[in-house]
Parts: structure tokens; sequence; C-alpha cells
């Protein structure tokens, strides 16, 4: 796509003040693929030489928002985390074209705040903190669960910049599950869930994506019952909250929510206690 009202590109290292019409660019998946009329400037990440992943001293997984899709399945491939296969599994979850896999960046899928994100996804099922910075250079963090707050709302303020998500090293140390399911072969996520049972307390944890609008995070400290996820995932989730669109009814949608999140239960539950 030519986005023929972009009059400047300017490189994120020479700082400069924000202004209306101005847009942060990562691989630019997104923005090259439609129109963009509002944009003016484009504000290139592409040089900062942020590490793309690395182990901080408390052995949480650090993600620079500019890592690619497919510097993130290499990395995880040969990880010690309980963890892992939950990576690749998320990263093939975009159903995507080699441009994509090679361009596409982890800040950028969170930062577009769709419900299918599968970063989103793996990121909320982890424990994720996004680390945020200001036009000022104030930092704050936010749980991956609470930065999408809607379908492509989240809570970054005008000029604001994703940096980096932290995943806890004991959320890599947990048991996963995953599911997901689209209209199509190919299709987009229409429902994405994952379960997360913590080795050390035993807590087990439910993440619902791409069915609703935004991140769902369900903590049971003790091992819940068919009845117990059930009762949670509908009192967390109201009818009119599961998403619309093309790729699947709001119907559906729930439907399938209900039926993974009693799959995942039974395959993290169960078949870990023997019942």
């Amino acid at each position: 796509m030519d986005l023929n009202t972009v009059l400047e590109v300017r490189d994120a290292r020479n700082g400069g003040v924000w202004r209306p019409g101005d847009a942060w660019l990562g691989g630019g998946t997104y923005l090259f693929s439609e129109p963009q009329p509002h944009l003016r400037r484009l504000i290139d990440l592409s040089r900062t030489g942020w590490e793309p992943l690395q182990i901080t001293p408390e052995g949480d997984l650090e993600i620079a928002a500019t890592c690619t899709i497919a510097q993130l399945s290499r990395y995880a491939r040969n990880a010690p985390w309980t963890a892992r296969p939950l990576f690749e599994q998320c990263c093939r979850a975009f159903l995507a074209s080699w441009k994509i896999w090679n361009m596409a960046t982890f800040g950028g899928n969170l930062c577009n705040s769709l419900p299918a994100g599968p970063m989103i996804s793996l990121a909320a099922g982890l424990d994720g903190v996004a680390l945020l910075r200001a036009q000022t250079g104030a930092l704050r963090q936010v749980p991956v669960a609470d930065f999408v707050v809607g379908a492509g709302r989240n809570v970054l303020e005008p000029g604001e910049l994703l940096r980096s998500v932290t995943l806890p090293a004991r959320a890599l140390s947990c048991r996963t599950a995953f599911r997901q399911a689209s209209l199509y072969g190919l299709g987009r996520s229409a429902a994405l869930l994952i379960g997360t049972l913590d080795q050390v307390d035993g807590t087990f944890t439910l993440t619902v994506t791409a069915s609703s609008e935004r991140p769902v995070r369900l903590r049971f400290p003790l091992a819940p019952n068919a009845e117990a996820v059930r009762e949670a995932v509908e009192y967390a989730i109201r009818p009119d909250e599961y998403f619309d669109d093309i790729h699947g009814l709001p119907a559906w949608r729930r439907h399938m929510t209900f039926r993974f999140a009693e799959e995942i239960r039974r395959e993290l539950i169960e078949c870990e206690t023997g019942r």
C-alpha cells in the first residue's frame, strides 16, 4: 500500500516532538496493508538496536517490541522452559506468509489490539507485563491482560511507546494447554484459549482471547471442577462481549469458549491428578 499522505519517515533514535499524524513504524505489516489517510509522519523503530529477546538476571524473558515472529519462534524452539510449546503454537496461529512471519513484530501485534492477535494470547497467558514509555521518558508497567481494553483499543496514550514485554520465569515453568478454532483451515482465530498450571502452588489459570473483545484471565487457586470453570467463564464474559465479525458469530464463539475451557481443564487438572 502506498501511503501517499506520509510526508516524512524519521529515525526514532533522533528524538523530536510527537505531533498529530505521527505513528510508530515497526515491521509495517499492518501500516502498509491498508490506507492510513490520517498519517503524516512515520517514526521508524527498526534501527533502535533493541535486543529482540533476553533473559533477565531474575530468569524472566524480556521480549522487545521490535522482535519479529520469526525471531521469537527460533529462540523458543530450544528453550528449556516447560511452557516452550506454547510459543510455537501461538506463532503458528498467525497462519502468516513468509513476509509477515519475518517482518511482523511482537509489539505491533499487541498494539493493533485485535481480538485474534496471537501474541496478545501468548503474553496474557503467561502473565506478561508490558513496559510503556511516554514522550517525557516516563515509564509505566501494565499487565498485558489489562493492556488491551477492546477490539482495536488499548491503554496507550498519544505518543506512548510499547518498549517490551516481560514474561516471568515462574510462568515459563508452568504446564500449558492450547486450543484454537477458526471457521476455515487457514482462517483467523475465532477462539483461542490458553491454560496454565503452576507447578509450585497448583494454581490453574485460564486465558480467553479471540472469542472475546479483550483478554479475560481466570485464576483458580484450587483445582476447579467442570461446573466451577463454566460458571467463571459465564460470569466473566457477558453474551454481548463475544466478538462479532465475518470470522465467527458470537454464539459460536461462546460455544467454542466453553468447550475449550473444559478441554483445557481436563488436560491440565484431571491428567495431573489422575481423577
